[in-house]
């Protein structure tokens, strides 16, 4: 088998995640490639890809079609998979590396079978592997992905909000039906896509300005970096819930604190301390200052949060991280 020479020079997130963003893709609108590159990381997360070799394999093709109809492009044909495939070993940031079979001839294959004669595997660089494995690598290679092919074309969040919901929806309706038993062979599963997540992260900082809604603070690096969290209200591990008004935008450290019941948001979007909060902040503003304001909140009313959620974070989170008035 003929396989493709690889770099061995040292790459970084920051260079795959360029080379995501600007891939190079037919009149920018044929959008193959960022949908298997998803495809892809998606399945390494869910442990249905366990090496860097990426197989032609019923499971990346039904991962592929899946996204394809749920990100809006179009009705699926089977060769759409096929140009990705083959033609990614061409893009300027090369990290994409074909093995051929000794069958192979020559040309471009124009179906899957053809694919499948004519190609082995596909072969990822190592350090981008590396670095899928890590989680918070893999968030902001999905997240350039997400914001350069399918966020920012008209600076609107319409279209969106709309997958983001889609997704909602048909993870609700299949993934119910889908359990896994045990014995059962590993399926990849939309409950835990990736996608699904950095669609909801997303929408909400766009929502809100990609500002905090406790200390508005916005740094933005590029349209793929901002240093705000699209965070869950109530956990998404255990309610599956990634509608937009089940989330907040908060900073790092605020994310940090309102997970961990630091503080929390009544009815009416003020913010309640905890009783037992101490804080040393020198250099910037502390959270008490912070006790009995009205949090920023996005323009629309259609997507301020969900009073049922913030209430069960005050019940459960915020309260249940307090010690017991009757036993101080």
């Amino acid at each position: 088998m003929r396989q493709e020479s690889e770099p061995q020079n040292y790459r970084n997130v920051a260079y795959y995640a360029k080379g995501f963003a600007q891939l190079n893709v037919y009149r920018g609108e044929a959008l193959n490639k960022p949908i298997l590159l998803l495809s892809v990381i998606d399945l390494i997360n869910q442990g249905l890809i366990t090496d860097r070799e990426i197989l032609i394999s019923d499971e990346l093709i039904e991962t592929f079609k899946k996204y394809w109809s749920l990100l809006g492009v179009g009705p699926f044909k089977s060769s759409q998979i096929v140009y990705p495939f083959f033609h990614l070993k061409n893009d300027p940031y090369k990290f994409w590396h074909l093995q051929f079979t000794e069958e192979y001839e020559g040309g471009r294959p124009q179906s899957i079978r053809q694919l499948k004669h004519d190609i082995a595997l596909a072969r990822l660089d190592q350090q981008l592997f590396e670095l899928l494995q890590n989680s918070h690598s893999r968030q902001e290679l999905i997240d350039a992905l997400i914001s350069s092919w399918f966020a920012s074309k008209s600076n609107q969040i319409e279209d969106i909000l709309k997958i983001n919901q889609e997704i909602q929806e048909s993870a609700d309706q299949i993934d119910d039906n889908t359990e896994e038993g045990e014995g059962s062979p590993k399926k990849f599963n939309l409950r835990k896509s990736l996608v699904r997540d950095a669609l909801f992260r997303k929408a909400v900082v766009h929502l809100y300005d990609y500002k905090c809604a406790i200390c508005r603070l916005k740094v933005t690096k590029s349209l793929t970096q901002n240093i705000v969290d699209g965070a869950h209200i109530k956990p998404f591990a255990i309610f599956n819930d990634n509608k937009v008004d089940n989330g907040i935008s908060f900073c790092k450290n605020h994310h940090w604190g309102f997970d961990r019941g630091c503080f929390g948001i009544d009815e009416n979007y003020r913010i309640i301390v905890a009783n037992d909060f101490i804080e040393e902040s020198p250099y910037s503003q502390p959270l008490k200052d912070f006790e009995g304001d009205i949090i920023f909140l996005p323009s629309d009313e259609q997507y301020l949060p969900r009073i049922e959620a913030l209430q069960w974070h005050l019940n459960h989170v915020l309260n249940a991280s307090q010690p017991n008035q009757d036993e101080q």
